[in-house]
């Protein structure tokens, strides 16, 4: 156990000296940051304050683009109200120039099949009386040909026209009443509202042309007092007090850590030749040990035991003076470096890393009698600001601003001086005052509107489309030309050879001539006009109920911007003020976070402050101490049961000079030999 304790003295005593040479690359290391942490302050508290050029900027930006903002923002929430209306009254402008087109193209088609027909009816008489002048050949009155003759006559009847489009109205009238509505250019009427609504960007932009440049003057001047609320704060004021402790601490440092590194020289070499002495001791109780062991014999007296007997016991006794000699000076040492290391480690490291020690330190009247505090009366000289070394190290451990560390809200309350409020007070009365006048707006004029009205009354929607489409729905003939020449030819074959017969199979084939030429035609241009009169019908179906909606809804929306225009230029102007202040907003939020919480982040005072009591004092010096002297101590404890045991084993080793004999009767019994041995120590 000895050898164990003696172990930790020589580690303890190593250690402690191998720490003390880290001490100056520690103080370095701490005092660098602490500079650090000094002189970079200023440098952080301009950067926060010069980011008040982007955010002047970003909202110049917007300033300038005022016309897409806040004019474009007012012509969209006027847009779903009026582009609906503007561009029903377009599509009904095209409709009116559709619906001419319509008229014109089925009115000549009309007329072209009229001309047609008439063609159709006159071919068809032609052919017609030549059949009949055929049928008039001698052999019709010859049975059997003249029954066949007679069948053929009785068929021309249905060699006639089966339509009656002469019958069917001209659309001359309602072409020349949309001719007069085409007069007005309602195209172009509506071009102008259009035009009208799209300029409301561009006279926001031009009636806050005065505005705009107040506040951006308001804005230049809002940075100048936010540097000079920089210029006020007095974080610098208070670190600059700390610099020079930190000159003063370094200088003392580098003067007093070369004499600390001498003293500690000399402490170690004290240590080792503690430790060498028990050392010592020890080596003399094993080989005393070892030696005696090795050459004890049992069965030989006192006076003839061996020489390596002899010199166990020898060294035994070594020992035994060895630490008779030394050993009130290594308890003496014990109990120095116990008293040292035992109530510093009681006295500051354990309240240290507990807390305690802050807590005493922050007994109000204790460093002081006149002040409560007295940090607070060190830093502000006002003693009742609740200003401890607890919060201070606490705030600083976790590495917050020297700004709410130290509550310098005490010196200056920075949350007052930034807030919003009070410098963008102007700011916001120069929003509250934008007066744009955009009450001039008109949709549609009264030219327009008598346009869409007299559209509405040209009577295109009264045309009895069902007549025309019924007479475009016929066939051209009442029989089918191609069956009625196939059954003329077929009847032709039945007659005898001669003129009668070559004649019928000309008409045939006249008749098959006229389909080809007139009726094959005629049917196209029905179907196609059939359409087109589908579609005209379509379009102006509902068109008074259509007109009245358009011109209903162009009321509502030309009412609309009357009442709700102004309410509306209020809103966005608001929502594009708040905007331009909200980026100072939150620039002010930020620059008060950033130096109450960001700035002067003080980690290295609390670091540097661990290092010098929890690492330097207490890891580098107190720990190697009380484990040295727990060694020492637990090496000296042992040495009054070694000394014993040396003396007592001692006279079982060593050889004696002379043996003495005796009896000895006691009680009546049987005397025996007992053997004394001397010799001198």
């Amino acid at each position: 156990m000895r050898s164990v304790g003696i172990i930790y003295g020589f580690v303890a005593n190593h250690h402690l000296r191998t720490q003390i040479e880290k001490t100056r690359k520690l103080a370095d290391s701490n005092l660098k940051d602490l500079r650090t942490f000094l002189n970079g302050t200023p440098a952080q508290i301009n950067y926060v304050l010069s980011q008040y050029a982007t955010t002047k900027k970003k909202a110049f930006s917007d300033l300038d683009n005022i016309k897409p903002l806040l004019g474009g923002g007012i012509h969209e929430q006027l847009r779903p109200k009026v582009t609906p209306v503007l561009d029903d009254i377009k599509a009904m402008a095209e409709a009116i120039k559709e619906t001419r087109e319509a008229l014109l193209n089925v009115n000549n088609t009309l007329k072209e099949l009229k001309r047609s027909t008439a063609q159709l009816n006159t071919s068809l008489s032609d052919v017609k009386r030549n059949v009949e002048q055929s049928l008039s050949d001698p052999m019709c009155s010859v049975p059997p040909v003249a029954t066949t003759c007679n069948n053929i006559r009785m068929s021309l009847d249905q060699l006639e026209d089966n339509t009656n489009l002469g019958q069917l109205p001209s659309l001359d009238q309602q072409i020349d009443n949309i001719n007069d509505v085409l007069r007005t250019d309602l195209s172009s009427l509506v071009q102008q509202g259009y035009t009208s609504f799209n300029d409301i960007p561009e006279m926001v932009q031009n009636q806050t042309t005065d505005i705009i440049s107040d506040i951006k003057s308001s804005l230049n001047s809002l940075g100048s007092n936010i540097e000079n609320i920089g210029k006020q704060i007095p974080i610098q004021d208070k670190l600059s007090n700390f610099m020079g402790y930190i000159n003063d601490t370094e200088t003392y440092i580098h003067q007093n850590l070369f004499t600390l590194e001498e003293y500690d020289s000399y402490r170690w070499l004290g240590g080792l030749v503690v430790c060498c002495l028990l050392t010592l001791m020890v080596v003399f109780y094993y080989l005393g040990l070892m030696c005696g062991t090795c050459g004890y014999d049992r069965h030989s007296t006192p006076t003839e035991r061996g020489c390596i007997s002899n010199t166990g016991g020898i060294f035994l006794m070594v020992g035994v003076g060895v630490s008779f000699l030394f050993c009130w000076i290594l308890m003496t040492i014990v109990v120095l470096t116990f008293v040292i290391g035992g109530n510093m480690e009681k006295l500051v490291c354990e309240p240290y890393q507990n807390g305690k020690l802050f807590q005493i330190l922050d007994t109000p009247y204790l460093l002081n009698e006149n002040w409560k505090y007295y940090l607070s009366g060190m830093v502000f000289n006002n003693p009742d600001i609740n200003l401890t070394f607890e919060q201070v190290y606490s705030d600083c451990k976790e590495n917050k601003g020297i700004y709410t560390t130290l509550k310098l809200e005490n010196s200056y309350n920075i949350s007052e001086h930034l807030n919003i409020q009070e410098h963008a007070g102007n700011i916001s009365k120069d929003f509250k005052n934008l007066n744009v006048n955009i009450d001039n707006i008109v949709l549609l004029d009264a030219a327009g509107r008598e346009n869409l009205m007299n559209f509405s009354s040209s009577g295109i929607d009264t045309i009895d489309y069902n007549v025309y489409l019924a007479e475009m729905g016929k066939a051209p003939t009442k029989v089918n030309l191609l069956a009625f020449a196939s059954d003329l030819e077929a009847k032709a074959d039945h007659l005898p050879q001669g003129s009668l017969k070559q004649s019928l199979k000309n008409n045939a084939q006249t008749i098959r001539t006229v389909h080809r030429g007139q009726v094959i035609p005629l049917e196209q241009s029905m179907s196609t006009i059939y359409q087109s009169i589908k579609e005209l019908q379509l379009k102006s179906s509902g068109l008074r109920v259509k007109v009245a909606n358009i011109l209903s809804s162009l009321d509502s929306a030309q009412d609309f911007l009357k009442t709700r225009i102004s309410s509306v230029i209020v809103e966005e102007s608001t929502k594009y003020g708040n905007t331009i202040i909200g980026y100072f907003e939150h620039y002010l939020q930020w620059v008060k976070i950033s130096i109450t919480e960001q700035i002067a982040a003080c980690k290295p005072v609390a670091t540097a402050l661990d290092s010098a009591v929890n690492v330097f004092l207490c890891s580098y010096i107190i720990d190697p101490m009380n484990l040295f002297w727990f060694g020492i101590g637990k090496a000296t404890i042992f040495l009054l049961p070694a000394i014993i045991f040396a003396v007592k084993l001692a006279k079982y080793y060593r050889r004696m000079d002379s043996e003495d004999v005796y009896d000895d009767m006691e009680n009546g019994n049987i005397g025996f030999h007992r053997h004394h041995s001397t010799q001198t120590v």
